[in-house]
């Protein structure tokens, strides 16, 4: 892993502790990638990737099987220890070198501009600060590198919106690791300076009753081959 020299921002090594929703989030995790699709999803994101990838928010490791062979590194950022300690174990199995580390989205411990794609997966949700973090990600892409993304946010008509909005408000964050229900991942990546490239709003599960985490949208972005 390429440490960031320059200006290190202080960051806990645990900056986020939900031990709890941790262990929750792993059966369940485990449990979607087949009864809910979501190892095809994950198939997807990462397709066609190749050179160095930093993998920002890593969970248990669920996406590491899925990275193609032309990867030549996987730097994996996740700041909840539980889920870190997963995330090693299941690098251990990859078929790419994945390297797991401790940090948060908004203070990533890497030097700028060192990565050929970094990867979004179900984590602008979480994070405490999403500008922060997506400029963050941008920063630690080279110019013109690509950005993958697969998260869940506001969707549906005005009531789920309303209830979306009305949970954030109330228990849903404290019992779901910090999640939230009404973000727009995809105004977020654009109000972040990235050039947003083809992207698919999907239904998880695509079939059956419609929740207030079922709107998920799928896609590319870049960082600006030349920015001012």
């Amino acid at each position: 892993m390429t440490l960031r020299s320059a200006r290190p921002r202080r960051v806990s090594r645990d900056a986020v502790h939900h031990p709890l929703f941790a262990r929750y989030y792993t059966r369940i995790s485990i449990a979607a990638e087949t009864r809910l699709g979501m190892g095809a999803v994950r198939e997807r994101l990462l397709a066609g990737l190749s050179g160095r990838v930093i993998e920002i928010g890593a969970g248990n490791g669920l996406n590491f099987a899925h990275y193609p062979r032309t990867v030549s590194e996987v730097v994996a950022i996740e700041p909840e220890r539980l889920l870190r300690q997963r995330a090693v174990e299941a690098a251990l199995r990859a078929d790419v070198p994945v390297d797991v580390a401790p940090g948060a989205a908004e203070a990533l411990p890497v030097k700028s501009e060192a990565f050929d794609a970094a990867v979004l997966s179900l984590v602008l949700c979480s994070v405490r600060d999403v500008p922060r973090a997506l400029g963050e990600a941008r920063r630690v892409l080279r110019p013109g590198g690509t950005l993958r993304f697969f998260e869940h946010g506001v969707g549906g008509g005005p009531a789920m919106r309303s209830a979306q909005r009305a949970l954030d408000r109330t228990v849903w964050p404290a019992l779901n690791g910090g999640c939230h229900l009404a973000r727009d991942p995809v105004a977020a990546l654009r109000a972040a300076g990235f050039e947003l490239g083809p992207y698919r709003r999907m239904l998880m599960p695509e079939k059956g009753p419609r929740l207030p985490t079922s709107y998920c949208v799928l896609g590319t972005a870049w960082r600006h081959a030349r920015e001012e």
